[in-house]
């Protein structure tokens, strides 16, 4: 029986020490912003308030990866503050949804450089309090054990329940151009 046990604890070991878990750095260099298309000017929103994490195993990103990613809409900042204020009270309703989030899968990874990937994903947006399938495509750039992840999509307004804002009665694009970069750092 004790040997069942310690061959038990030996296989978690060397599960564990296998796996690689990465964690957002907070910094001000982290970058998730936003631009929208309006008809007389467009406009940008952005912040670097963005937490979460990456977990794979076997130096493989597709091996059993989980990513989990989360935006504190309260602090994007589109540099107007009345704008800021419509934005969060009237359409991203962030007193009762404060965060944007991205959980997924890698699924696949192609070799660009060296020291940089492209990596498909596939997961849920969570915005607005509305699940929905998003499959992105990205970048991972390797320092040490530093990653750098950028990648840039589109969101619906729309299909997240989100009214679409107006300007002097014309609507802005409802297509929302997303555009993140930001650093993990190896735990």
């Amino acid at each position: 029986m004790k040997k069942i046990g310690l061959l038990l604890l030996v296989s978690l070991c060397a599960i564990s020490i296998n796996a690689q878990e990465f964690h957002v750095e907070k910094s001000d260099e982290n970058l998730v912003k936003f631009i929208s298309d309006a008809p007389i000017e467009d406009f940008e929103g952005i912040t670097s308030t963005i937490d979460g994490y990456l977990y794979f195993e076997d130096g493989d990103y597709t091996n059993n990866s989980a990513i989990y990613f989360e935006v504190d809409l309260r602090t994007l900042d589109t540099g107007i503050g009345l704008r800021n204020r419509h934005m969060r009270e009237n359409y991203l309703e962030t007193e009762n949804f404060p965060f944007a989030k991205y959980s997924g899968k890698i699924v696949s990874t192609k070799k660009l450089s060296d020291n940089k990937i492209e990596v498909s994903v596939e997961g849920e947006m969570d915005v607005h309090g509305v699940k929905l399938p998003q499959n992105i495509t990205g970048t991972i750039t390797v320092n040490g054990d530093v990653l750098t992840i950028e990648s840039e999509f589109i969101v619906k307004l729309s299909d997240h329940e989100i009214e679409v804002p107006s300007l002097m009665f014309m609507k802005i694009d409802e297509d929302m151009q997303l555009i993140v970069s930001f650093k993990l750092k190896k735990v």
